[in-house]
Parts: C-alpha cells; structure tokens; sequence
C-alpha cells in the first residue's frame, strides 16, 4: 500500500506542472471504493489552484471545491500528455489544458470522492479522525508522549492507527521503531518520555529520508512521472526477516499484528 512518503513523492512528481490547468473533461473506469460523488461533467471548466496531502490522501483544490484521492492497496497517478487509451486498470481520468491526470488501480480499492469543500461532511468523514502531520511543526514530542500514555495497545498498532500523528504505515512504523530501539510489541503507555522523544524524532527522520529516496517500490509503486522509489533499499528491519541486522548482525525476525507483518531485532529493539 503506498504510504504517506509515496503519497508526497508523488504530489511532487505533479502538483506544479497541473497547477493552474483549467479541467476539460473527467472520465470514470470502474467502480472504485467510494463513489465520486458528482456528475463528471460538472467539473469541467474548473481551474486546478494546486494539490496538498492530508495523511495519504491527496487535496486537488479546484476554483469551487476539491477532489480527495486515495491510492489504496495498488493505486498510483500518472501525468502526463493526452492520448494515451485508458487500459483495463485505469478507472479515473481528469483531462486538463496541462495533461491527463490517471489513476492507475488494479484492486480499486482507492478512491477519488468529490466535496464542496474540506470541512463539509464528505471530506470530513475521510479527513476529520486524522492526527497530526509527522512532517510539520504541529508534531510535538511532548503532546506526543503524553497522548502514548493514554493507550494501552502495541506501539505498532497505534503508530498505524494515524490517531496520534498520520501516515506512519505499515514500513515506516518498522522502521521508525526499529531506529528508536524500541520493540514493536511494547505497550505504548510503557513507553518513557526520553524513549518517546526518541521515536518522535525517528519518525520524522524515516518519513523525511523515504521522501528523498522517492518513496518504496516494493511491488509496483512509481510516482506521476513513472519514477520508482529506493527507500526499501536502505530499510534496516522491514522485509528482512532471516537476515541479520545491519547492526548487529542478529537475525530479524517476523510477527503478525493486526493481519499485518511486523520487522524487528530481538537485540536492538527492547520491550
């Protein structure tokens, strides 16, 4: 699934070159997981003013309202010039005086979903439950640590819930979890001030370099340019299990959490 590095690499491959484009026709494929919420041809003549991220969602502000685009498990945006047929698998199109902007999903478990605009009850219900950006000054170390006191959970599974702060996905919880020393498994109200400022700024620090290296191509992630990503080749923990640690030299090991694999070293790491 692509998280919120991937999401950002990819509104940098785009949101300057379709800034200012007016919309001159949108076209839907398939159902996908929520419907647009609008009649496609009620978008036409809109001007795209520029494309934000909230968490894993993209923000494409519009002259009157926005479009909220979610990639899902195996989405991804392509931009670029028109033309091209929309294949079996292209299940969005918004065509604009810039390009073609294409949504790319196999298992169509993304979304693009229209609102009027960000605080009325449709983007609301996507947008309203998400936590603090992790790459933004809101981020507080202290805030942080005393909201991990209030929950009892893993660690792991509260960093994915995106309720403390947003977008630290399945792999950059790993990560960031493995860079902080701190066991995946730990209960999260177990975890001290000093351990959890340590985690704050791991956090910032994983999703920051994943940005820089384009983001993971594990399966078939690549940006709106066609562009991969190479953070997955520095990842310390995550699709490592068997392997040793890069620091220690300890084998990784695996666990399910939450139906999900979770990476560690059982030295590096502690509860």
């Amino acid at each position: 699934m692509p998280e919120l590095p991937e999401v950002e690499v990819t509104r940098l491959s785009f949101a300057q070159a379709i800034a200012g484009a007016q919309v001159v026709d949108a076209r839907l494929g398939l159902p996908l997981r929520w419907p647009l919420g609008c009649d496609t041809q009620s978008l036409r003549g809109k001007q795209v003013l520029q494309v934000r991220r909230r968490g894993k969602y993209l923000l494409i502000d519009l002259s009157t309202g926005l479009l909220l685009v979610h990639l899902g498990m195996s989405g991804s945006l392509r931009f670029g010039p028109p033309g091209l047929p929309a294949g079996k698998h292209d299940h969005f199109d918004l065509l604009t005086s810039h390009g073609l902007l294409r949504l790319h999903d196999p298992r169509r478990f993304g979304a693009v979903v229209y609102a009027d605009h960000e605080q009325d009850a449709v983007a609301q219900k996507l947008l309203g439950h998400l936590g603090v950006e992790p790459l933004e000054e809101g981020f507080d170390p202290i805030v942080f640590a005393a909201g991990l006191k209030k929950r009892n959970a893993p660690i792991k599974q509260v960093l994915l819930a995106g309720e403390l702060v947003v977008g630290v996905g399945n792999i950059y919880a790993s990560e960031a979890l493995f860079l902080a020393g701190i066991r995946p498994t730990t209960r999260a109200s177990r975890i001290s001030k000093p351990r959890a400022a340590k985690l704050h700024g791991a956090i910032r620090d994983v999703l920051a370099r994943a940005v820089v290296q384009g983001g993971s191509s594990l399966r078939d992630f690549s940006n709106a340019q066609g562009q991969n990503g190479y953070f997955q080749l520095e990842a310390k923990v995550y699709d490592r299990a068997g392997l040793s640690c890069r620091i220690c030299s300890t084998s990784i090991k695996r666990l399910v959490q939450g139906q999900r694999s979770t990476f560690y070293c059982p030295v590096c790491q502690k509860p």
